[in-house]
This record gives structure tokens, C-alpha cells and sequence, in this order.
């Protein structure tokens, strides 16, 4: 079952509330994560053209709604896709946070729907349920928060939670709500989604892994009579050459010992997490096998949960990965690097432009000092504009 191919695409990127680094697995090369560092990687991405910014969630990491607070009035255009959490939030409370964020930012919010996939950190939580009970709330949860937003009054007696005269005063600016992102990779994950979302999440797999996932959860979708978009979570090592891409690949794990991949593999194991389970298997902790598709590089994955691959070369190799992603249905990227502002810059100058976006690049001003033209020389002109010579 082929779907439409997009037109255009979204492109967002990260902001890491959880750490920020030039190595992975150490302190070496580590960065103090801030509010300075985190305006500043928001305000780059919001002056180079990205669609938005994805803020992760968990005990990790700094909490996405006030960091997102704090930085939308310092931001124009820049979305804020920031989790809610079915099990750790009410509905009502939920639905509350979340029209009052999209209203102080203008109608900039998209909320990422996340159940939660290890069950220590779901009991540092208090959540004491299995796998399938916690895709259950997460079912409830939607059902409830979505009627919320979208103006109606809310009676509610069900397994999880028990709801009367449920309300919301003060309505979302978008209508009939913020779109709801969602990944999850079980079978129960599937179902959520299709009953529930806009969006369907994956993580970076190879193509044909990721085509036939998105044929299972669209066909659920169509016997729901839904539709829904698709997203895709990934990395990119970008350079101005595959052979600079792929040595930087390598410097960024170069770090990393064989004890700190085991106890970061030992972390993940105990996950029932499917998702989690598919990155894993993608390299089995081993350094010799993470090139697991055409330009797609499993390194991230050793150490770092979530999202573990990274689309890896120069930019019309970059670029025409991310078109194989888009042949396949998917419209929006969520992108991220090591560390995160200098990355930000360096993809969206070598590979955002030859993209077919949906959201508009920054126009050049007519002002003299205001367009890309790089160093005056010798104080005198401007450097000449060459053509690409490949």
C-alpha cells in the first residue's frame, strides 16, 4: 500500500536539554546546557529557517514546557514540540498547560505524545504498569485531553481516569488543537496512533524498515477511516565531503571505551521499549557493524538512547538520503548534531537549500551588510561568488 509522495517538507531540529557535547560517552569536550546555550541554539534555528525545534523529555533532561516558556518570546516563527506525558499528567492539567503555551506563543506549540518505555525510570516516576497498560492511559489520555481542546465539556468514567465537568476556559489558538506527534513501534503503539494523532514518529532505520511501518500504521489508520503524516527522528554528520563526514563520524565515538558502551547496552536492555529494541538490534553494541545502510550510521546508538542513527556524508548525499525518506511518505525531519549550534548552522547552510521545504528560508535583505557574502577582503570588497565546481 504506496502513499502520496509530500510535495514538501518540514525540517526541525534539537535542542538538548539533556547535554550537548563534541564527543560522545565523556565529559571531554562537554558544554554547560543553560538557558544562554539553549537561547542561543533556538534563535540560530529560528534565523536559518527551521520549521521548529523538538525539546526531549524525561528525567534527563531540563523540563521541555518551562524551557519552552522561556524561549518562545525570545523567538518569531520557531515551533516548540514538547512532550506530554499520559500517566505522569492529568488530562485536564495537560490540556490546560497546553493551550496556555500555544497561546503565549502565538499558535507555535506541536506536542509529541510520550508513554514512556523503562520501567526504572517510570518508577522514579511512580508508574507502575506494564507495557500494554501504559498504551491503554495513553488511549484514554487522548481521548480526553483531545475532546478538552477542541471546546467540549468532558464527563468521563473509565479505567484510568474519571473526569467531571471537564473544561477548558481559555481555548488553544490553533483549532481544533496543536498537532499531536507520537512514536511508538509496538503493536499497541500502532494502534494509538492510528486512532489518535497526526503525526506518526519513527526512528532512524533503513528505508525499507521504515516503509513497512508506515504501511502497517497507515493502513490502520485507513480502516479507522484516518489519515495521518509521518515523521522521521535522525542525526546528520554533514561535511563539505564524504571522506570529512565519515572522519568526523568516527572522531565523535572516538572516546567512547568498550565499559561505556556495555553500561549504556545494559541500560537499554532493560527497556520494554520496542523502538528501543530496534535501534539496539541495528548494531548489537558493536563498533565494527554501524554503517547499517547506504550513509546511515548506527554510532550515535552505543551510547545514547532514543533516536541512534545519523544520515552521514556530504551534501548531495545527505540530501538525496533525506529524498529516499520523502519517497517513502515521510514530511517531517527532526534533525540533530554534535554539539547542536555549530550543527545547526552547518546543516542549514550545506544541505537545507536543496530541499524541497515547506516552511520558507530567511530572504536576503537589501541591506549592504546583511546578505551571506562572507569577510570583506583586505577591508576593501567583497569576496566574488563562485559557482560549485562539482
Amino acid at each position: 500500500m504506496n502513499g502520496p509522495i509530500p510535495p514538501a517538507i518540514n525540517v526541525l531540529w534539537f535542542l538538548p536539554t539533556h547535554g550537548d557535547s563534541r564527543y560522545l560517552g565523556t565529559q571531554e569536550g562537554g558544554r554547560a546546557v543553560d538557558l544562554p546555550y539553549l537561547t542561543q541554539i533556538a534563535q540560530a534555528a529560528d534565523s536559518l529557517g527551521y520549521y521548529g525545534v523538538l525539546l526531549p523529555t524525561g528525567r534527563s533532561c531540563e523540563d521541555s514546557w518551562v524551557i519552552a516558556s522561556a524561549l518562545a518570546p525570545q523567538t518569531e516563527r520557531l515551533r516548540y514540540l514538547v512532550a506530554v506525558r499520559p500517566g505522569l499528567q492529568s488530562p485536564t492539567l495537560a490540556a490546560r498547560m497546553t493551550a496556555t503555551l500555544d497561546r503565549i506563543s502565538k499558535g507555535r506549540l506541536l506536542i509529541n505524545v510520550v508513554t514512556g518505555g523503562d520501567p526504572v525510570e517510570n518508577g522514579g516516576d511512580g508508574i507502575f504498569l506494564d507495557h500494554g497498560e501504559r498504551y491503554a492511559v495513553t488511549d484514554e489520555f487522548l481521548r480526553i485531553y483531545r475532546a478538552l481542546l477542541s471546546g467540549k465539556t468532558v464527563a468521563h468514567d473509565g479505567a484510568h481516569f474519571r473526569i467531571e465537568d471537564g473544561r477548558l476556559l481559555f481555548p488553544p489558538v490553533q483549532a481544533p488543537y496543536p498537532p499531536l506527534y507520537f512514536g511508538g513501534s509496538s503493536d499497541a503503539g500502532n494502534q494509538v496512533a492510528a486512532t489518535q494523532v497526526d503525526k506518526y514518529l519513527t526512528w532512524g532505520e533503513p528505508p525499507a524498515a521504515i516503509a513497512a511501518k508506515i504501511k502497517t500504521v497507515r493502513a490502520l489508520a485507513e480502516a479507522q477511516g484516518r489519515t495521518l503524516s509521518f515523521g522521521i527522528r535522525l542525526h546528520v554528520i554533514v561535511r563539505e565531503t564524504r571522506a570529512e563526514a565519515w572522519a568526523a563520524a568516527d572522531r565523535l565515538i572516538s572516546r567512547l571505551d568498550d565499559d561505556t558502551i556495555a553500561s549504556a547496552q545494559k541500560v537499554f536492555a532493560r527497556m520494554d521499549s520496542v523502538g528501543q529494541a530496534r535501534m539496539s538490534e541495528l548494531h548489537g553494541g558493536r563498533r565494527d557493524r554501524l554503517e547499517i545502510s547506504p550513509d546511515l550510521w548506527a554510532g550515535v546508538g552505543l551510547v545514547r538512547g532514543g533516536a541512534g542513527t545519523a544520515l552521514v556524508g556530504d551534501p548531495e548525499t545527505v540530501a538525496a538520503r533525506i529524498e529516499e525518506y520523502r519517497a517513502l511518505g515521510i514530511d517531517s525531519f527532526i534533525l540533530s548534531g554534535y554539539p547542536h549550534l555549530e550543527e545547526a548552522y552547518r546543516f542549514a547552510e550545506l544541505v537545507m537549500p536543496r530541499l524541497p521545504l515547506a516552511h520558507p528560508l530567511p530572504g536576503r535583505s537589501s541591506s549592504s551588510n546583511m546578505g551571506p557574502f562572507g569577510e570583506t577582503i583586505a577591508g576593501d570588497h567583497r569576496p566574488a561568488l563562485r559557482v560549485s565546481q562539482s
